[in-house]
């Protein structure tokens, strides 16, 4: 794993955070909180998008990488036609449902008084249209990383994510009505499709590997026997990451989203520590254990020693920094729960950060059928008990729920890896 992936990782995920730093205490400005709220829920449905391609981009990254270790490059094409296909598929219909909802009335249960329904309905249609290019981009997204491209991926990701916050932002300075500020992220999601396409053709091509293949049923096996479970950690990881805000915002109100997602997001931003680590490390293992078996748990105790370090020194400086950085970010917006909701969550951020790895270790062993197993048992748990300590103890309660899911998680996962000796 050369330094220069990660490198490359790093500064495509931290640009966005520069122009989040600067717009997001203007977005709260010019919107308001209610308005704000609705926006981070956009974004957050946006992440959920990633779920609908059934874990294929994480399969196709994983058969891809291997293929090309065992020098099998004439299945590549067919397997990108086979991906893009059931992707497709997939996000035609998450799209169609989310309109469905929208128009049968399913955003009534959102607290929100102060936005007229028209534009919260008008809103969800609009992020139909993107599920489809959201899903579809995970596949060529997989691609990239299984040739190594992670200087285009975070590129675009940094294009991406730049549009995230500055779109919004550029909107607001005509109007505050919520289509006109989705269709930012509805453009740029389309957007992307073409260029994540036009960098997986490029990296075949470069890699000496054809470009247009067709669908096989022998590969869409291949890919539903590691992919079908990875579907279902896709499908259930967004909900429990998600799963607090959207419950607020039912239990409270849309205006008490912002509350708690002003320091989330501040906080868990220092994952992409551990994402720009884990994602290139990911087809890195896989190749390694296929080629030189004896070469992989030094590679991955390495970086994982070297990530529990640098993320306990990150988590320890972001609790005792948080109430000076969060003022001076906000300043007058800023409720004093968000100060000590944040510092709870460092604690879950360095427990999501050891999780992390060893969640990369045991999808690139194939083994997702424990990763998915392990989510489907987290879900019942953690909404029961975000509902509950949300109730007893108001926006905290949604905090420590969510340590003890990551706590949970990182345990589980790492004592499993210790048992059967992954």
């Amino acid at each position: 794993m050369r330094l220069s992936h990660i490198s490359w990782n790093l500064a495509g995920l931290t640009l966005p955070l520069l122009v989040a730093a600067v717009t997001v205490p203007q977005l709260i400005q010019k919107l308001g909180n209610e308005r704000f709220g609705l926006l981070a829920l956009a974004w957050g449905l946006i992440g959920y998008a990633g779920a609908l391609d059934l874990g294929i981009g994480r399969a196709l990254t994983q058969l891809v990488s291997s293929l090309r270790g065992a020098d099998n490059l004439a299945d590549i094409p067919d397997v990108l036609a086979t991906a893009r296909r059931i992707t497709l598929v997939a996000g035609l219909v998450g799209g169609i449902l989310v309109a469905a909802t929208a128009l049968l009335g399913g955003y009534a249960w959102i607290d929100a008084h102060g936005t007229p329904p028209l534009e919260i309905r008008s809103a969800m249609i609009l992020l139909a249209i993107a599920l489809p290019a959201q899903a579809m981009s995970a596949t060529y997204r997989g691609m990239n990383e299984a040739f190594l491209n992670f200087k285009g991926i975070s590129l675009l990701r940094a294009g991406l994510g730049v549009i995230n916050f500055g779109g919004p932002y550029l909107v607001t300075l005509y109007t505050n009505q919520l289509p006109w500020l989705i269709a930012t992220l509805v453009v740029s999601r389309v957007l992307a499709l073409f260029a994540f396409d036009y960098l997986a053709a490029r990296c075949m091509r470069n890699g000496g590997v054809g470009y247009k293949g067709a669908y096989s049923s022998r590969i869409a096996r291949s890919l539903f026997a590691f992919g079908g479970w990875v579907t279902v950690s896709s499908i259930v990881s967004p909900i429990l990451v998600q799963a607090d805000r959207f419950v607020i915002a039912s239990v409270i109100s849309a205006a008490a989203v912002t509350v708690y997602v002003l320091p989330y997001e501040m906080v868990t931003q220092s994952l992409i520590l551990v994402s720009s680590v884990s994602s290139v490390m990911f087809p890195t293992l896989s190749q390694l254990m296929r080629e030189r078996p004896g070469e992989w748990r030094p590679y991955f105790r390495r970086w994982l020693f070297i990530m529990v370090g640098l993320m306990a020194v990150v988590s320890i400086l972001m609790a005792l920094l948080l109430p000076d950085v969060l003022l001076w970010w906000i300043k007058d917006h800023l409720k004093s729960e968000s100060i000590v909701i944040g510092q709870v969550l460092c604690l879950g951020v360095f427990a999501n950060a050891i999780g992390s790895m060893f969640y990369a270790l045991i999808q690139a062993d194939g083994r997702a059928s424990l990763t998915a197993t392990l989510h489907m048992i987290e879900l019942p748990i953690f909404v029961v008990s975000l509902y509950f300590l949300l109730n007893t103890y108001g926006i905290h309660g949604a905090a420590w729920a969510w340590v003890g899911r990551m706590i949970f998680d990182a345990s589980a996962l790492a004592y499993y890896s210790r048992m059967r000796n992954v």
